[in-house]
């Protein structure tokens, strides 16, 4: 047979990776995908440029629609539009997962300063990091030991992996927002949150403000013990969800 006798059609190509997006439980690549071919069922040398063309045709296709297909850092998946995920979030009974302020302060400040030690975390926030948080973000597949640090004790150096990304519905690092978008995001959630005097919020870049100024904040709005880390079950905190927005606002998770 030819090769012309031998390609899949366009259309049913399309259709291929249409229904194995659909199907696949996280992201799919185009190495992924390409490998969804047998031999001489996709031309060796053109194949990947055809695939990605028929992704942005489905991606062309989804728009005004209530979903859409996007690249994340794994690679490519449908998901539902942000803006109907309030309704679409009623299918399912349970509460959205809550974190507690010390865990999403924790891996906000190793997205930002990574590599880093579990030292340098906790001298920027001048509180000790329980080994329940790191433990629950290496479990959660957020956080990974990338090496050691060439200091004596070699203690481990944590950073963010693809399913971080993934999971906050981001393509790389580069898509978490500025200091100062987030300094200007944090205002607006302050005041909402009646913190008795409104300041300007400490910079992450700065280590002695973020342990004072930080712990200083969620002392305010929670009433809890700034050097109280006791309670870092990353479900126990109802501020978590505004604590991640107060430490890194990240783009929200879609559900798939």
């Amino acid at each position: 047979m030819t090769r012309m006798e031998t390609a899949i059609d366009p259309q049913k190509l399309k259709q291929i990776l249409e229904a194995a997006l659909f199907a696949a439980e996280e992201p799919l690549s185009v190495d992924r995908m390409t490998r969804l071919f047998a031999h001489g069922e996709l031309d060796s040398e053109e194949g990947r440029a055809l695939i990605r063309a028929t992704l942005d045709t489905l991606a062309a296709e989804a728009e005004g629609r209530g979903y859409e297909l996007s690249r994340v850092a794994s690679g490519y998946r449908y998901q539902v539009r942000q803006e109907y995920a309030e309704w679409v979030g009623r299918l399912w009974e349970e509460k959205p997962p809550r974190y507690s302020r010390a865990l999403l302060e924790t891996l906000a400040l190793i997205a930002y300063k990574q590599p880093v030690t579990r030292g340098d975390i906790e001298e920027l926030r001048g509180v000790a990091v329980s080994q329940n948080i790191m433990r629950t973000l290496i479990e959660r597949d957020w956080i990974r030991v990338v090496g050691q640090r060439e200091v004596p004790g070699r203690p481990s150096l944590y950073g963010t992996t693809r399913a971080f990304l993934d999971y906050f519905n981001l393509k790389s690092l580069d898509q978490l927002p500025s200091l100062p978008e987030i300094r200007s995001l944090i205002e607006p959630l302050v005041i909402e949150e009646a913190v008795p005097e409104a300041r300007e919020l400490p910079s992450i870049d700065d280590p002695e403000a973020t342990a004072d100024g930080w712990d200083e904040l969620d002392a305010e709005a929670t009433g809890d013990d700034p050097a109280d880390d006791s309670a870092d079950d990353p479900a126990d905190d109802d501020a978590g969800q505004t604590r991640l927005a107060q430490v890194v606002v990240l783009p929200q998770p879609q559900r798939q």
